[in-house]
């Protein structure tokens, strides 16, 4: 959040045709703060020598507000594009499908939904896709309204749904695929780059495939959470997918057909980006193993951690006080998958233990309105108004002098640059088990767990354990001094964003190289 900047009009977006790397970002910079688009941000900052450009992808244009970042120079080509805007749809007309585009149509929907492995399958996906644009055999109109496209999804319905309700199933079919006639409408007017880099799989990552089929350029895949699996957790706990079975085919062990529909999509997203890819990041090797699970070629991956500017947080160590402030922070957006509610259940413990503690969080809270309302709700009911205290944005370097932990709560995470910033404030943390925390927190065997502990871990969605850890820490000068001194080490060894730049120079350089060769 240190790098947010004022709103600032979208009115005259950037444009180039062509650039050196082309950032494909889903749901990130510049209109959503946080790790992620921190990152984004940084990367691009940390090459001022290359020629960047950005697609961001999102699903309405009423689901985000003016831009959250001041737009760096090498910016040169920012374009925004919504999958799911109120675009009319075609005007309803007789269409005629070609019998070949609809066995093609078939068979890829049978390899993915039983032999995704096949070698056929991605090259049978770009295919349609070409076929996708109003020149194609398999146009969006094909799509609504020819009678062979009913026939197909009347049978799709027979054969593999286990929902009593057709109309829904239609719909589903329908909103699943509308987005690849958006994604092929923004893949044709994309600047050309030397290299095409996704932050994610979903339609980024596809996007990401359909541009290195069109240019014969290098894709590169950055992951910092595993799409696929924080799609899950998203789809698992929405409300909005139907469940029509009656109360005799209901199992409770069972997920709806319309939850599992959707999961399988998102599945399929992530295996045929991962198979388009050229390099596959990941932050840490426990995403790099789910990503082999989830299909990625190994020989094509790699661990990049993270990395910050060290010596910039680690001036503010002059200003910490001498014994540590009793206050916690929890940095980031005011969102479910944050926890925020078991962080201020856990300060109620703390408060209980420490009167004087304070527990603050530092986050946007309109990404997610009814939620941040749920939680200032909490914060009345458990009687912790005046202890408690939503601060929205703020400049970390203000905010982490004065900070005595940094909190993190979360149900998932990757690698988050919010513990290495304090790391390098020499501020500890308390963590919940979730992406690499253990790792940053107890560090990996060898030379670095032998730096020693720089905080605790604690179980997910459990406050006692949080508040216990954190009242441990804060009530003992001496443990915390120690958590510090480990905290400022394990940075300084592991996670400086000149390592991360180099690793990523390499990368570029590779496939510029890689991009030369295909063009000659």
């Amino acid at each position: 959040m240190n790098t947010t900047a004022s709103p600032i009009s979208d009115r005259s977006l950037p444009q180039a045709e062509e650039v050196d790397v082309l950032l494909l970002l889903e749901g990130t910079f510049p209109y959503v703060a946080g790790g992620v688009s921190s990152w984004v941000n940084q990367i691009i900052r940390g090459f001022p020598e290359l020629r960047f450009g950005a697609i961001f992808l999102g699903a309405r244009p009423e689901d985000y507000g003016d831009m959250r970042y001041q737009l760096p120079t090498n910016l040169v080509h920012l374009q925004v594009s919504y999958l799911y805007d109120q675009r009319e749809s075609p005007p309803v007309m007789p269409a005629q499908a070609e019998p070949q585009i609809m066995r093609d149509v078939e068979r890829l929907h049978a390899l993915l939904h039983d032999d995704i492995g096949h070698p056929d399958c991605p090259q049978l996906f770009a295919r349609l896709m070409d076929e996708a644009g109003p020149d194609g055999r398999l146009t969006q109109e094909v799509f609504l309204y020819s009678r062979a496209a009913w026939e197909y999804v009347k049978k799709g319905y027979r054969q593999r749904s286990s929902d009593p309700s057709f109309v829904d199933y239609f719909w589903t079919i329908r909103t699943i695929h509308t987005p690849f006639w958006r994604l092929r409408d923004v893949a044709l007017s994309a600047p050309r780059a030397r290299v095409y880099h996704s932050i994610s799989t979903g339609y980024a990552g596809i996007l990401g495939l359909l541009l290195k089929h069109r240019h014969r350029r290098p894709f590169m895949l950055s992951e910092h959470g595993i799409y696929v699996k924080e799609r899950k957790i998203d789809l698992y706990q929405a409300q909005w997918l139907k469940d029509n079975r009656s109360v005799f085919e209901h199992d409770p062990s069972r997920l709806s057909y319309f939850r599992q529909l959707w999961i399988r999509f998102f599945e399929h997203l992530g295996y045929l980006t991962y198979q388009a890819a050229d390099d596959i990041v990941a932050l840490y090797e426990a995403n790099r193993q789910r990503q082999l699970a989830d299909g990625a070629p190994e020989e094509r991956t790699c661990n990049v951690p993270n990395g910050i500017d060290v010596p910039r947080f680690a001036a503010l160590r002059e200003q910490r006080a001498p014994t540590p402030p009793p206050v916690l922070c929890l940095i980031g957006r005011v969102v479910p998958i944050k926890d925020i509610k078991t962080y201020i259940r856990a300060m109620r413990g703390v408060v209980n233990r420490m009167p004087e503690a304070e527990g603050w969080i530092a986050g946007p809270e309109d990404e997610s309105p009814e939620y941040a309302r749920e939680c200032r709700d909490l914060v009345a009911q458990l009687g912790l108004e005046g202890k408690v205290k939503f601060l929205g944005f703020q400049k970390l370097t203000d905010l982490l002098p004065q900070v005595g932990l940094v909190v993190l709560s979360s149900i998932s995470e990757a690698l988050p640059l919010v513990i290495l910033e304090g790391y390098a404030a020499g501020v500890p943390t308390v963590s919940t088990d979730v992406g690499s925390c253990r790792q940053l927190v107890y560090g990996l065997p060898g030379e670095d767990e032998a730096i020693g502990a720089s905080g605790r871990v604690v179980r997910i969605a459990d406050p006692e354990a949080l508040s216990q850890a954190a009242v441990e820490l804060l009530s003992d000068p001496s443990e915390w001094q120690r958590a510090s001194a480990a905290a400022i080490r394990r940075v300084e060894a592991y996670y400086s964003q000149d390592m991360m730049f180099g690793r990523y120079r390499e990368l570029y350089e590779k496939n510029f190289g890689k991009s030369a060769a295909w063009q000659a």
